[in-house]
């Protein structure tokens, strides 16, 4: 929880569904998954999602509806409030973010700034 007694991030039905399937097909040392973001795309900054075998110092843990995530301490102040989802359609499959700290996303929604 980040000072405010809410979570970092928010899980949708979906998203806690797919993280589940993803955990349940997972090696056996996977705790859950990591979000974070990194410096790339047109934007900017880009999201990354990645197995967590481990608890990093400083790190958030949001545990809702079943599962576990893990937010990177450099990603904290751009995650707060977000919602993580999973869209699924015949091209792709991808977890998608609402954030409302967002100023700006690229046309092709890979990556986005904030101010």
């Amino acid at each position: 929880m980040f000072g405010t007694g809410e979570p970092v991030l928010k899980l949708t039905d979906a998203a806690a569904a797919r993280v589940r399937d993803i955990m349940d097909n997972a090696e056996n040392d996977v705790l859950g998954l990591r979000v974070g973001v990194s410096n790339k795309g047109c934007s900017g900054l880009s999201y990354v999602v990645n197995y967590a075998k481990e608890l990093k110092q400083f790190e958030e843990v949001v545990e809702d509806k079943g599962v576990k995530i893990f937010i990177d301490p450099a990603a904290v102040m751009f995650l707060i409030g977000s919602e993580m989802d999973f869209e699924e359609s015949k091209m792709e499959s991808r977890f998608v973010f609402s954030n409302p700290n967002e100023t700006a996303r690229c046309g092709c929604g890979e990556s986005f700034s904030v101010s």
